[in-house]
């Protein structure tokens, strides 16, 4: 196998500001007219949800449709909640569901994976204490916790719930995130993996037929049929085609013959098999089909049923405190996206917030000239170790790259590599995006480090 060059030649003429529009290359497969919702600031560049364990180098993206009208598929969504859905007819088949699975046995009758945030402490909350039922909770683990994200892990355990807690093997994980950065740019994959796919796996072990997720993905931009089903996609989590499966961008077979990784320790990021999910008649639901799911209103019931507590300050690259603050990771997983797409951290947020009413599109545009794309340096040594391969940890695998120690300046080159000409230009050496959902110049010149760091 090639190692991975330090430097790889960037054509920076695909980049010329002068470039016209329909003769931009657009990578991964998205739409070569960029468009804004003109209801929230997403554009048509939000990649769906994928079946993660399928993601290759090569793999090309379906993205979020913004329909005729100009609205995006997640602010109709969202539009539907409001006289479209008889929501006392959703919380009757909500009942009746969990009078059919409902257990007084002493065993678990439903399972509900999350971290102790406040989606799923909100949804494990109700299932107990207002449906009666008997959760089994199960966390992945994050890569680095924070804090406050191990604080509400324990917050939400001593609210009430039993809870396996699965760590994967921690040089298997680093090295699984480090390949999916250099393939991918996509250092949160290896977490992504275990969100979807644990859940399922542990209601198998248990004998739990029924799962609950949070909210469906079509509130956040998949094809808004999808919320037409409580059910969740079982090709999420499950495959019978174990010879397409990659992780990291890297097949199977290179992990084990290339990186001598054991297959053993390869296991836990696996997808279910089919018939073992059909076998244990599993059904994954999400409550936010039977709830009107409000992601504000999760958090204050997280607080006061809970005690959840938000991060101490504001996470870098937005300008929220409460969503996705378990990670130290989780930081540089929107930086990567800003890069690939266009879209960071503030995107994602203000969206939501401007569809639930919390702000307005005008202060969503604010907010990501002043935030989106802020290059988050608060934990960036740890960051940099954690995907760094040392003799000691990894003494093949380290042979492979010709810069296995990462660094901002290694990390910044990689995002230029995966950097779409038909989003950013580049001129005299400065990166802009082609297009914004605000006027005028970013805040925080479009994700550029900053000259001087602390920590540097």
């Amino acid at each position: 196998m090639k190692r991975y060059p330090r430097y790889v030649p960037i054509d920076y003429s695909k980049f010329a500001p002068e470039i016209p529009d329909n003769a931009r290359e657009a990578k991964y497969g998205l739409p070569q007219e960029v468009k804004f919702c003109k209801e929230c600031v997403m554009s048509n560049q939000k990649p769906n949800s994928c079946f993660e364990f399928e993601h290759r180098p090569d793999s090309l993206k379906k993205s979020m449709r913004i329909q005729a009208d100009g609205v995006c598929d997640a602010c109709h969504a969202c539009h539907d909640k409001e006289g479209k859905i008889d929501w006392e007819d959703r919380e009757r088949q909500l009942r009746e569901l969990c009078d059919r699975y409902r257990k007084n046995d002493g065993s678990y009758d439903c399972l509900v994976p999350g971290s102790g945030g406040k989606d799923s402490f909100y949804a494990a909350h109700l299932l107990k204490y207002k449906y009666g039922m008997h959760p089994l909770t199960v966390t992945w683990a994050p890569h680095i916790y924070t804090p406050w994200g191990f604080a509400n892990f324990e917050a939400w355990i001593h609210a009430g719930f039993d809870n396996y807690l699965c760590t994967p093997n921690g040089m298997t994980h680093r090295l699984l995130t480090r390949l999916a950065t250099e393939n991918l740019f996509h250092p949160f994959q290896a977490f992504i993996l275990g969100q979807k796919q644990l859940a399922p796996k542990m209601a198998a072990k248990f004998g739990i037929p029924l799962v609950f997720y949070g909210e469906n993905e079509a509130e956040f931009g998949n094809p808004i049929a999808d919320n037409e089903s409580a059910l969740r996609d079982a090709r999420y989590f499950a495959t019978n085609d174990h010879d397409n499966i990659w992780l990291g961008g890297v097949s199977l077979r290179e992990l084990e013959e290339d990186y001598h990784v054991d297959k053993a320790d390869l296991a836990i990021y696996l997808p279910s098999e089919t018939s073992d999910i059909e076998k244990n008649n599993i059904q994954v639901h999400y409550m936010g089909y039977y709830e009107k799911w409000h992601p504000q209103g999760a958090y204050y019931y997280s607080v006061e049923h809970g005690g959840f507590i938000p991060s101490p300050e504001r996470t870098q690259g937005t300008y929220s405190k409460y969503n996705s603050i378990d990670d130290k990771i989780d930081d540089f997983f929107y930086y990567t996206t800003y890069i690939k797409y266009g879209i960071g951290r503030t995107t994602y947020d203000a969206a939501q917030e401007i569809r639930n009413g919390e702000i307005t599109r005008e202060e969503g545009q604010l907010l990501t000239r002043r935030y989106d794309g802020e290059f988050p340096d608060r934990f960036e040594q740890e960051i940099w170790d954690y995907l760094s391969l040392d003799e000691k940890h990894f003494p093949f695998a380290k042979e492979l790259f010709e810069q296995p120690i990462m660094d901002r300046e290694y990390f910044m080159h990689l995002a230029d590599r995966f950097r779409s000409p038909h989003i950013w230009q580049c001129d005299n050496g400065v990166w802009k995006l082609r297009h914004t959902p605000f006027e005028g110049e970013s805040d925080c010149a479009y994700g550029k480090p900053p000259e001087k760091s602390a920590i540097l």
